[in-house]
């Protein structure tokens, strides 16, 4: 596994680094990506390349989340690796200082590397699936009541992958939804707490392997059935928002879930780092314009 002085040593110079690039975007040799050619002649010395079927020339960093930054790539290696080994996430002010770059370069920077984090397939729960929700947007005050709040649905497979996704409502239609999205025909079991809303949220076939577990009797822990793994990824989640981020918006919410998500479930991985460098280099552009609309 790569520690921070590995990633600074072994891609200490741009072509390094766009030498990993080329490898993890085209395993199978340079491509073009405009047709999808073979016939590529690299311009040395410019780290780019050249299609001889449709006169295009590019780099490794088109149509990618690189594509038109002006930061070295030194850089964006040493920000991708802080972002996906902290636990809690990091701070754009705190990439800011480490980085020697401003503030709105960090925080776009981090933008950019969160949107990779985006996975469109994803493999749907089965086993034992425990789901709850939570209230993300500070305590509650007489002009601040909890319907103004974001809800966020957690779904979280025993000794397997998480989800946390914004709601815009924790109602039984909703959760309907985000359950179909993510937990297989085949769950196992599915344990909620005793919200009346998951019984109208499940079909006629997951309500039979429904079980409950009481927090309003006190009871957290009844043999198999209780919701502390689920729990504790919002633990995880809500200490990155008052500990490191401090303030996320209601529109960039669902981009942090993401990121606490795509970290979470790769946790174990020891190739971390390479593989959001893959997903960095097979990403679409994220440009400035549209994150900021």
């Amino acid at each position: 596994m790569l520690n921070l002085v590995d990633v600074a040593q072994q891609f200490p110079t741009e072509e390094r680094c766009r030498e990993l690039l080329c490898r993890l975007r085209w395993p199978n040799g340079v491509e073009c990506p405009r047709c999808k050619g073979r016939n590529v002649a690299s311009l040395n010395g410019y780290g780019k390349y050249w299609c001889s079927e449709c006169s295009y020339q590019f780099s490794v960093a088109v149509g990618t989340v690189f594509h038109d930054s002006h930061l070295p790539l030194t850089k964006w290696f040493l920000a991708a690796y802080l972002i996906t080994e902290s636990r809690k996430g990091i701070s754009a002010n705190q990439v800011k200082r480490m980085l020697g770059i401003s503030y709105k370069s960090a925080w776009y920077l981090c933008h950019r590397i969160r949107s990779a984090m985006l996975e469109t397939e994803r493999e749907m729960l089965d086993g034992i699936v425990e789901i709850d929700e939570t209230y993300i947007g500070g305590k509650p005050r007489p002009n601040r009541p909890r319907k103004q709040k974001q809800v966020v649905i957690g779904i979280r497979k025993r000794g397997g992958d998480l989800r946390l996704i914004r709601a815009s409502g924790a109602t039984a239609k909703n959760i309907r939804q985000i359950i179909n999205d993510n937990v297989s025909r085949d769950v196992e079991v599915i344990i909620t707490d005793e919200s009346i809303v998951y019984p109208f949220a499940l079909d006629k076939g997951q309500r039979r392997r429904h079980k409950t577990i009481r927090h309003k009797d006190k009871v957290y822990v009844s043999g198999s059935v209780h919701t502390n793994t689920v729990e504790n990824a919002f633990s995880l989640l809500k200490r990155g928002i008052v500990g490191t981020w401090h303030k996320v918006s209601v529109k960039h919410l669902p981009a942090y879930l993401e990121e606490m998500v795509f970290r979470f479930n790769r946790r174990k991985k020891s190739d971390l780092f390479l593989d959001t460098l893959r997903h960095m280099v097979t990403a679409p552009t994220l440009t400035f314009e549209k994150l900021t609309a």
